[in-house]
């Protein structure tokens, strides 16, 4: 401690303390238990309004708490590395559903689905392990398997993710940087990682309509993917303006 400071601790912080403990243990059991749920978030052409993919997001159904935001327990799982069983479980789910749906409706083998990586599973050296049996496990077309990454994740180490991203993409999958804008990307570097699209944060996307300047960041990431020869997926459009805007900017999907 230093010299005239002083540091309390309140009961408010016992309290968090304790639920954020006991959040970790149900968190444990959770994983044992396969009390995790995938919902499908669309993913459509904003040209021709046809369903084009969807994006798995993963939801905790907790037996007394209910249905608990990724928020809560996502930065958990990072810190004690059960993301890393509960992340291939949703790798395993998403591909044996979209397979799933292939085989139950033929015209739909055109649409795939999405699943992020956290930055502690993009680094696992089982990762592409994981992904080579939710694939041959599932019979899921490589192609019909996208894999988001943050901007912040990609760019942590540019040599080494440069490589993993190389071996993920010869197996046949895409690959999208998650939430682009909100970190930093060097062109340079986006230029040497074998990337198929720029997903725009909704941060930019919700504000379009009122804001010149978010406006101004949606359409040089719309310019720079065209540069790049990427796609461009727009987070989080809400109303018919942004879907009018982001039609006039060129972006494709949404």
């Amino acid at each position: 401690s230093t010299r005239n400071a002083y540091c309390f601790f309140t009961p408010e912080m016992n309290q968090r303390a304790s639920a954020r403990m006991q959040l970790n243990n149900d968190l444990r059991h959770a994983v044992e238990r396969r009390e995790f749920v995938l919902h499908y978030q669309p993913i459509v052409s904003l040209a021709q309004g046809g369903l084009s993919g969807f994006e798995a997001l993963v939801r905790w159904q907790h037996p007394e708490r209910g249905l608990v935001p990724p928020e809560r327990f996502i930065p958990i799982a990072e810190e004690t590395g059960l993301i890393l069983p509960l992340g291939s479980w949703v790798l395993d789910e998403a591909c044996r559903t979209m397979r799933g749906l292939h085989q139950r409706f033929p015209h739909s083998d055109h649409v795939s689905v999405a699943v992020n990586l956290s930055g502690r599973q993009f680094e696992d050296g089982e990762l592409m392990g994981s992904v080579t049996r939710a694939l041959e496990e599932s019979q899921l077309h490589p192609s019909r398997l996208e894999l988001e990454m943050t901007e912040s994740v990609v760019m942590a180490r540019t040599r080494e993710n440069a490589e993993r991203l190389h071996s993920l993409r010869d197996l046949g999958i895409r690959l999208l940087i998650d939430d682009f804008g909100t970190g930093y990307s060097s062109l340079s570097s986006l230029q040497s990682f074998p990337l198929d699209s720029l997903k725009i944060d909704r941060t930019f996307v919700s504000r379009m309509e009122f804001d010149a300047e978010k406006r101004e960041i949606v359409r040089t990431i719309v310019a720079l993917a065209r540069t790049l020869e990427m796609e461009v997926v727009a987070e989080g459009i809400e109303t018919a303006e942004q879907l009018a805007m982001l039609r006039d900017l060129g972006c494709e999907y949404g």
